[in-house]
């Protein structure tokens, strides 16, 4: 588990398990804070940007691939990843938002 703080969306509700992104001297981290399995995707600064990019510009991200299953989840999966991070489309959507909303911009820099 990365030693930074985890960052949710501010669309996100109050209290609710949201997409939780974080970063530190190994990358950047991203998972669902609601997931029993405590599934962690690790990324670059540069691919989390792709994937930023991709959610501004309503593109494709590069590396991190987002698929939307017909029951309503999502998933997030990396060429390397082991296993996708999956979550609803509401927080989906909340997390979407705060892109748009330069929330994670930071991250992506860093």
């Amino acid at each position: 588990m990365p030693d930074s703080q985890w960052q949710k969306s501010s669309y996100c509700g109050e209290g609710d398990a949201c997409l939780n992104v974080s970063s530190d001297a190994s990358g950047v981290h991203l998972t669902e804070s609601g997931d029993p399995d405590g599934v962690i995707l690790r990324t670059t600064p540069e691919t989390f940007g792709g994937l930023l990019d991709a959610i501004k510009n309503g593109g494709e991200s590069p590396h991190i691939v987002v698929s939307h299953t017909h029951d309503g989840l999502v998933r997030l999966t990396a060429p390397d990843a082991d296993r996708p991070v999956v979550t609803t489309s509401a927080k989906w959507q909340a997390f979407v938002l705060g892109v748009r909303a330069g929330e994670f911009d930071h991250i992506a820099s860093a």
